[in-house]
């Protein structure tokens, strides 16, 4: 058999410190003949020593271009702009097959270039059921930086943390207001993360599922002032907040984290194609959940 060769690239997008293959599973991979190359990455959450010490062959960022054609490269997030034509299989989230915005492009360097794209949203059992999905963490992040952002204490750049960190800036402090929260999706994988997070910032959310949004109260879900979308939606769907819903006069609804990995796409149900008004602060999460995961 000829040898798999995996290469992970470094990611092209600069606040991206994500990786899908952490030291641990690369070792797994080595000892198991899997040849992987590592591109050097200032940013990747994990250094790069730690994947030469698991027998990780090491490679300058940004040079898979080079690799050999028989290399599998793999990423998590979008590709840069060049080269004009793909000529290696790739698997990452290339977000191509909904009309998401550059999916074209996309589609058209791994024609011209005769590459092949396997996309991760895609990867599924042989029951249907997605392997790479979003879940528990996702939600709870996405849920967290809602919170904190509501509570002003959100600062940018985002640096990593640990979760006991992040539970401790989480705790309501004796001058923060009360808020009320709902989570949409609440009885999937992201969705109970959501719940999580609002429980250990003090609030007990509301929790929505498809019961409570077939026959969608907006009323009810304005007077939140902070809601959490954790619905995967694969099909364009009537969205949960429209932006007429913003005028309305007694609106409390002020942070909407919508935990996708995502925003592009006409299937995301809280998307909104203008930048959001003046007392409604965006909060974009990083993952998705009508069916919720």
């Amino acid at each position: 058999m000829t040898e798999l060769h995996l290469w992970l690239r470094h990611e092209a997008r600069t606040t991206e410190r994500r990786t899908p293959i952490v030291p641990d599973d690369a070792r797994r991979l080595v000892d198991n003949g899997v040849a992987l190359t590592v591109e050097e990455s200032p940013q990747r959450v994990f250094p790069i020593e730690e994947y030469e010490a698991a027998g990780c062959r090491v490679a300058p960022a940004g040079s898979w271009g080079s690799a050999p054609r028989d290399a599998v490269v793999l990423g998590l997030k979008e590709l840069p702009a060049d080269p004009a034509e793909l000529t290696h299989r790739h698997i990452f989230f290339g977000h191509a097959y909904k009309g998401q915005p550059g999916a074209g492009d996309l589609l058209r360097r791994f024609a011209a270039g005769g590459g092949t794209l396997f996309d991760l949203e895609y990867l599924a059992d042989d029951t249907g059921r997605r392997l790479a999905a979003f879940g528990f963490w996702a939600g709870y992040l996405g849920a967290a930086l809602a919170v904190l952002q509501h509570r002003g204490r959100l600062r940018a750049p985002l640096v990593p943390t640990t979760k006991g960190e992040l539970d401790e800036t989480l705790k309501p402090a004796a001058d923060d207001p009360e808020f009320t929260g709902l989570v949409i999706g609440a009885l999937g994988r992201s969705g109970r993360g959501a719940r999580t997070a609002f429980a250990t910032a003090g609030a007990d959310p509301a929790c929505w599922d498809l019961a409570e949004t077939r026959d969608l109260d907006r009323g009810a879900l304005l007077r939140h002032d902070v809601m959490v979308n954790a619905v995967l939606a694969t099909t364009p769907v009537l969205p949960f907040l429209r932006e007429q819903d913003l005028d309305t006069p007694d609106r409390r609804l002020r942070t909407l984290c919508d935990v996708t990995c995502d925003v592009g796409s006409p299937s995301t149900s809280s998307r909104s194609t203008t930048p959001p008004p003046p007392g409604t602060t965006p909060c974009v999460g990083c993952a998705r959940n009508l069916r919720s995961t």
